[in-house]
Formats: structure tokens, C-alpha cells, sequence
């Protein structure tokens, strides 16, 4: 049955949309990704990437963005053309700038730009609360631990060097964990509406789901629809503030269909002379700040 009210018909829609990216035939997605296509040289494509659809393969996946590659790059160009290349990643559900290589060569040089911090990304997040203070760097290394709940699962979570000694509340050095890669995260508030904010994040490393954990545990305001980092023990929908729950004309108990709001938004990439790309954030972001009231900042 199709719900009667907008806010749920768009959830379910994009829902459905995801679903659907799996279920087409991969000429059919490489044809998305092409009309996505923002800019290409000799050298690199670069796509809007699509809400839901993963980057790379795995268990239950049958349509990624890997898997299309080499017929994407001949739609571009002709039918002789080599594969395209992945140069970095983005999570299923995170929108945005995201940079192919035209030959391994140009994916080698890319990758190692990335991996040398040299590539300028950022980020926009609707996030639930307020960051204290509402700019500054969160600096915590990230370590993947299993979580002992009734569904065990494994998390990303902060692995600190510091901790409060209980006796005296003086702070104390821990010992490192070895697994644990260090993490940064610029972060500043654009705006601020209905018990939300809308953040400009910086990565400045690039760790598996680094923006959702340091903004979940390290500041305490997880990303709107991020329903994995918003309990530690739980795998169970966000639990939204009232007034936003208000605003998004949403029932607690259909939270859970609401989709991660993080879009990668600019990318700037040093190939000879600076490369500079914007994809606006998808509709349904857009929806949500104009239904929020959090103000998109003119850039």
C-alpha cells in the first residue's frame, strides 16, 4: 500500500530506489553513472554518486560500482577503452564527489595523493544536537571491536589515549591499542534549526566510517539517519528529538527508513594545477534542511 503522507512516500521511495539500483541490469546502472558524470579529462572521470548503491562488491550485493567500470568507460568513450579505476571509496549511503581513474597509472598518482593528504575533502552532514564547540577538530584514534549485545556485530569505535582515573578524575595515559589507526576530523556548524545542525566536515585521514564515529561518540551528535552509530549496543532505528520528528512530519516508529545524511560535497585534487568539484547534496538532503529550517549556506 502506498503510505498518504509525502514525508513517508519519499522515505519509502528512496528505499525502493536503493533496492532497485541492485536489482538492474549493469548496463542500465552504467548508463546512471554516466548521465551522474560531472566532469572528465584524459586523465579521470568524476560522478555524483548515487544515494545506496555500493562501491564495492560483497555478500548480498549484485550491482557495485566496481563491477560497472569497464562498461562505463566505454559509454564514455569507445569501445575500445580500458577500464575505468577506483581511487577511493564512499559508504553505500554516502552521496557525493567521487573521483575514477581513466588508466592505472592516473589511479596509482590519485591514490597517492589521498594517502598523502594532499586531496581537500569536504563533507555535509545533518546531524542531530548541537557540537560543543560548534567549530574545532576532533583528534581520537578509531579501532573495530565487537560488540557483545543479543546480535553480536562489529562497530568502528573510539580507541582514546587518555581516560578520567575514577579515584581522583585526574586524567591519565592509556596503553595504545594496537589496532587503532589514528583519526581527524575538522568539523564546523553552518547552521542550526529544530535540535539539528548542519556541519562542513574535513577528514583529514581517511578511516573507515571516521566521520560517522567521531561525530556519534566523539562529539556526541550522530548523523541524522545513521541508525548503526547511534547506539553502541543496539542495532535498532535513531531516536529523534520530538521537535525534529516534528518538523520531518515523522513517527518515531518509521525512523528507521530515514537515510544517512552525509554528502560528499567538494573535492579538490592537485593534478597539475588544482582541480576543484561540487555536487550538490541529492533532493532528498535538500528536503530535509528546507523542512528543518537549517539554512544552506550561499558558496
Amino acid at each position: 500500500q502506498v503510505p498518504k503522507d509525502p514525508t513517508q512516500r519519499w522515505l519509502r521511495e528512496l528505499t525502493a530506489l536503493s533496492q532497485q539500483l541492485q536489482q538492474v541490469h549493469p548496463n542500465v546502472l552504467a548508463k546512471i553513472l554516466k548521465q551522474r558524470t560531472v566532469y572528465q579529462n584524459e586523465e579521470i572521470v568524476v560522478i555524483d554518486k548515487p544515494y545506496g548503491l555500493p562501491v564495492h562488491g560483497g555478500p548480498g550485493i549484485k550491482n557495485c560500482i566496481a563491477d560497472v567500470l569497464p562498461i562505463l568507460a566505454k559509454m564514455l568513450e569507445n569501445m575500445k577503452a580500458e577500464p575505468l579505476h577506483l581511487c577511493h571509496r564512499l559508504d553505500k549511503e554516502t552521496t557525493g564527489v567521487m573521483v575514477l581513474a581513466r588508466s592505472k597509472e592516473a589511479a596509482h598518482k590519485i591514490r597517492m595523493l589521498f594517502k598523502t593528504r594532499q586531496v581537500e575533502k569536504v563533507y555535509w552532514a545533518v546531524v542531530l544536537g548541537d557540537p560543543d564547540p560548534v567549530e574545532g577538530i576532533v583528534e581520537i584514534p578509531i579501532v573495530e571491536k565487537e560488540v557483545q549485545s543479543h546480535q553480536s556485530h562489529y562497530k568502528m569505535t573510539l580507541a582514546p589515549n587518555y581516560r578520567l582515573r575514577p579515584e581522583d578524575g585526574k586524567e591519565m595515559k592509556i596503553r595504545k591499542n594496537r589496532n587503532a589507526e589514528s583519526a581527524v576530523t575538522r568539523y564546523r556548524r553552518l547552521a542550526a534549526a529544530s535540535a539539528c545542525s548542519l556541519l562542513e566536515l574535513q577528514p583529514i585521514t581517511g578511516v573507515k566510517h571516521q566521520l560517522r564515529v567521531h561525530l556519534a561518540y566523539g562529539l556526541g551528535c550522530p548523523i541524522l539517519g545513521d541508525h548503526k552509530y547511534s547506539h553502541w549496543s543496539k542495532l535498532a532505528p535513531q531516536k529523534l528529538p520530538e521537535l525534529t520528528l516534528r518538523r520531518l512530519k515523522l513517527e518515531q516508529s518509521k525512523a528507521r527508513h530515514l537515510p544517512l545524511h552525509l554528502h560528499a560535497h567538494r573535492l579538490c585534487l592537485p593534478l597539475g594545477q588544482p582541480l576543484d568539484f561540487v555536487c550538490k547534496p541529492p533532493f532528498f538532503f535538500q528536503k530535509t534542511l528546507r523542512k528543518l529550517e537549517l539554512d544552506i549556506p550561499k558558496d
